[in-house]
């Protein structure tokens, strides 16, 4: 190449940011802890903001790609904020005894909720034992023999008093097969006076109703037998239970403790003769009497974080479970189950915003619970399916919590734009960046972070050399040699797999006992490019089958000679996680036309270009008009393709190679082919930054290495992509012995100088183009084919 390029041309020193070594720690034991909010400042007071408001509304969606880390910022933010502030009330639920299908929900301090259902479950179990030891003992059979023997003793009496008197009427009772009292004459032969006949069956009436009170007095006496046995049973255990439970402020306990010895006493006879419908039991206690703690919280922990990765409705809100009895569904409050409201009530809960709008009823469910700051357990089966099984309506319980969303940019703003309700309860919206600017600090913050992953992972000692590979490939990433990409789930990838690297090629024994000072003790730089070399390898499967192509001449790509109306553009193929560069050959061809000419954009035509290449075009369109339509007309039409290209092609980047590629073909002046293009162009000819420079050059230069790199290949880039250049030292290494180039320029003037190798647009003292100049000979052309139609 000539020295006249030299102003366009890199150096190799502006092709890749190489980290400093020396101002970073020696080694990963010697990193500090990695600040929380370093880099998110916006996020954090954006998130400060909402938790020091009570009002409601001020909940929180984090915006910010997946893998940034967000979660764990968070946990840690509300962790420091959480263990100072107060421990939410336990939430039990017991059954109702007055409506059983309404349970009731008692709040108790922090780690009371389990204590108190301990403490009912052993009431339960030493009143059961008491009691039926009492029915069994020999002083509450001789009572009840007692009470019965002169119930008794009364009937008899009554029903001798009558037999003697129908005696007298040569009459006696007996009793019929279906127990009726009926009078039976003595002896058939006598007669039956029947006036006194009827005298003793209206007196047999009176004594029947006489023996019905004494059966109701008989039940009544064994009642309060019962209830006096009880008494003296249940007083003793339940007055310690009532004592310590007593609460001024709520009386809610102390009526469940009271409504709880009403009911034993009004059932002892179904608990002493064990009926199954009576005693269904969950962990030996019958349902009725078993205290189900719904929410437990340990004393003095502070307030709740919780994560819900599966919010579903019923996980959510909570659910009733139920039960099939002979064909029959049943439930009652201990089959109730606290959701993640729950839980997180007086606290803190975290929510991926997309696995929330997956579950059907979930966000109407979390949004209904948020406006009306209350927590109702409804079925939600029942509901969708209006069946007609028994279900229940716990007691709602008081909602005080703080949301926190975290998801995607898309995401929030389509939740933003078509769900009316969203901003008036998420107002707050918390960005997150996904890289930071790259310098002293950031670079000493990223080592202390991967300091903390090597800590928590358990992975060997990382040296410094080790540190500055990873922060290079960190600029790589974010596309952007002043930039460090911040996903903490690429980073993490990068340690674990460069550990591992480690430890494939380490040399020296576990128990270190060999002292060679040549064995290698800690992760360095060369494991972790190896690290890279076999993520590339990995996810190089599709790169690989378009290479194969190139290698066997299937794709035509030159890059050597000239040719006219041909240019190697730069494009860019993503797939997955997988993106890589690859050249395309850009063809023009021209014909003279009479009247206004046309420029055909084939991807456009057959529908594979985007809306973005056909603004490009358009573009291109407008400038070739602005700078010849003054000197002659238009006459000619043109076409443009991308040769062997059948996918879709979006973006304009690709708009100086399309731009050159015409001038070439008017002009029939030929491009050196050794050289590739990149770059959008705007309406003035200026050169615009593109994106995936970095894949662009690569993908040119491995075509180059293929064919073989002879000191004249190279790229043209738009100057104002300089700062993205984040190269492989393979290709630094090119360009510093002078076997690659990468030139960058900033109008499609210089770059078609470059390329052309002939000056492009001065013009003369006439304001016309020089004859010698690529414009000046595209203007003869253009006068030429008008002489021509004229003298048809």
């Amino acid at each position: 190449m000539t020295d006249q390029f030299a102003p366009y041309r890199l150096p190799h020193t502006a092709l890749k940011r190489y980290t400093d070594t020396h101002a970073l720690p020696p080694d990963s034991t010697h990193a500090s802890p990695a600040p929380n909010d370093f880099g998110q400042r916006r996020a954090v007071n954006a998130i400060q903001t909402a938790l020091d408001i009570k009002a409601n509304g001020y909940h929180v969606f984090a915006v910010g790609e997946n893998g940034l880390g967000k979660r764990t910022l968070i946990t840690r933010l509300l962790a420091e904020r959480a263990k100072h502030e107060p421990t939410p009330p336990d939430l039990v639920y017991v059954h109702n005894f007055d409506a059983p299908r309404h349970p009731i929900a008692l709040t108790l301090p922090s780690g009371q909720g389990a204590i108190f259902a301990k403490d009912m479950h052993k009431l339960w179990h030493e009143l059961y034992k008491k009691i039926i030891a009492k029915f069994n003992s020999i002083s509450y059979q001789n009572s009840i023999t007692t009470i019965k023997q002169s119930a008794q003793k009364q009937e008899r009496n009554l029903l001798d008093e009558i037999n003697a008197t129908a005696k007298s009427h040569n009459l006696t009772l007996l009793h019929s097969a279906d127990q009726k009292a009926v009078f039976t004459p003595i002896d058939d032969k006598k007669p039956i006076n029947n006036t006194a006949l009827d005298k003793l069956q209206k007196k047999l009436t009176k004594i029947n109703i006489e023996l019905d009170n004494l059966d109701d007095e008989i039940n009544q006496k064994i009642d309060e037998l019962h209830e006096t046995l009880l008494i003296k049973i249940i007083k003793p255990l339940f007055n310690p239970i009532i004592k310590k439970y007593d609460n001024k402020h709520d009386k809610k306990i102390s009526q469940y403790l009271i409504d709880y010895q009403k009911d034993i006493i009004e059932n002892i006879l179904f608990i002493v003769e064990h009926d199954e419908d009576f005693m269904v039991k969950t962990a030996n206690i019958p349902n009725r009497y078993y205290v189900n703690v719904a929410v437990s919280h340990t004393p003095n922990s502070g307030s709740p974080i919780v994560f819900e990765d599966m919010p579903t409705h019923p996980n959510l809100l909570g659910h009733i479970e139920y039960i099939t009895q002979l064909g029959t569904i049943l439930t009652d409050a201990s089959m109730i189950r606290a959701g993640a409201l729950h839980k997180a009530n007086g606290g803190y809960l975290l929510l991926e915003a997309s696995s929330l709008l997956e579950h059907p009823y979930a966000w109407q469910g979390l949004k209904r619970a948020l406006q009306s700051k209350s927590l109702s357990i409804s079925s939600l089966e029942q509901m969708l399916t209006l069946t007609g099984s028994v279900s229940l309506s716990p007691d709602s319980t008081p909602l005080s919590v703080k949301v926190i969303l975290l998801g995607e940019p898309d995401l929030y703003y389509e939740l933003l734009e078509f769900e009316p309700e969203f901003n008036n309860l998420f107002k707050i919206r918390a960005d997150f960046n996904d890289t930071l600017p790259r310098n002293h600090d950031s670079e000493l913050f990223i080592t202390h972070k991967i300091a903390d992953m090597i800590k928590k992972q358990a992975l060997p000692i990382f040296d410094s050399t080790a540190f500055g590979a990873i922060l290079d490939e960190l600029s790589v990433y974010a596309d952007d040699k002043d930039k460090l990409d911040l996903h903490s789930d690429r980073l993490l990838q990068l340690v674990v797999e460069s550990a591992r690297q480690f430890y494939l090629n380490h040399s020296y024994d576990i128990d270190n006992k060999n002292n060679d000072k040549n064995i290698v003790k800690t992760v360095n730089k060369t494991h972790v490019q190896n690290a890279l070399d076999d993520i590339k390898e990995r996810k190089g499967y599709l790169k690989e089958l378009y290479w194969q192509e190139i290698q066997n001449g299937q794709q035509l790509i030159n890059t050597t000679g000239k040719v006219v109306g041909q240019i190697n553009a730069l494009t860019v193929i993503a797939y997955a996680d997988s993106e890589f560069g690859l050249p395309a050959r850009l063809t023009a061809l021209i014909a003279p036309k009479f009247g206004t000419g046309e420029i055909l954009d084939i991807e456009r035509d057959v529908e594979l270009g985007g809306s973005l290449h056909a603004k490009g075009m358009l573009i291109m369109t407008s400038f070739l008009r602005s700078l010849f339509s003054q000197f002659a007309e238009l006459n000619f039409s043109a076409s443009l393709a991308f040769e062997q290209s059948y996918a879709h092609i979006d973006g304009d980047s690709a708009t100086l190679a399309e731009c050159a590629v015409l001038l070439s073909a008017l002009a029939n002046v030929p491009i050196n082919q050794s050289l590739a293009i990149t770059g959008s162009m705007n309406q003035l000819g200026d050169a615009q930054a593109i994106g995936g420079v970095n894949e662009k050059i690569i993908g040119f230069f491995d075509a180059c290495a293929e064919h073989g790199l002879n000191g004249e290949q190279g790229v043209i880039i738009p100057k104002t992509n300089i700062g993205q250049l984040m190269l492989p030292d393979n290709v630094v290494r090119a360009v510093e012995r002078g076997e690659f180039h990468v030139y960058a320029v900033s109008s499609i003037y210089e770059a078609l100088f470059i390329l052309t190798d002939m000056p492009i647009h001065d013009k003369n003292k006439k304001g016309d183009y020089k004859k010698d100049t690529l414009f000046g000979k595209i203007v003869r052309r253009l006068i030429q084919w008008e002489d021509d139609e004229k003298e048809k």
